[in-house]
């Protein structure tokens, strides 16, 4: 069996796993500002965030990295296509995303959250953009 292809396969596994979380969240974080105001219902929400990021968003978003990386290593003549420099910009891109939902992670945590749900709403439409571009780009190397 290729390894190369075992490689492709648990990264295709990562970053659902990872995308999953990442169109997820938001969507918690819409209905944590909707319902700040109740401390019961507010500590769920925080449990259910602070789980999701870092049980599950984290450690996809690592092995996504981790096996890309070694399927360029494997097969670094990817790194001379310029679908896939794009790809990289726009998974780097996601990466801060990512990182931008953990900090209003903590905000939330700290009860510090000044953003409205309408505001989530509308950032939870990032990563579908970007899955889409990110997508094509994969699929039809299109330069």
């Amino acid at each position: 069996m290729d390894s190369y292809l075992i490689y492709k396969s648990l990264h295709l596994i990562s970053v659902i796993s990872w995308m999953a979380g990442l169109l997820y969240l938001p969507r918690i974080f819409v209905y944590h500002s909707e319902n700040n105001e109740t401390q019961s219902v507010s500590e769920i929400f925080k449990t259910m965030e602070r789980k999701l990021y870092f049980f599950i968003m984290y450690p996809a978003m690592i092995l996504s990295w981790i096996f890309a990386l070694i399927m360029l290593h494997k097969n670094s003549s990817l790194l001379s296509a310029g679908w896939m420099h794009m790809k990289i910009f726009l998974v780097v891109f996601l990466t801060i995303y990512h990182f931008y939902l953990g900090s209003c992670l903590k905000q939330f945590k700290n009860d510090n959250n000044s953003k409205s749900s309408k505001f989530f709403r509308i950032t939870n439409e990032i990563p579908t953009i970007l899955l889409i571009l990110i997508v094509f780009l994969a699929i039809l190397k299109p330069f």
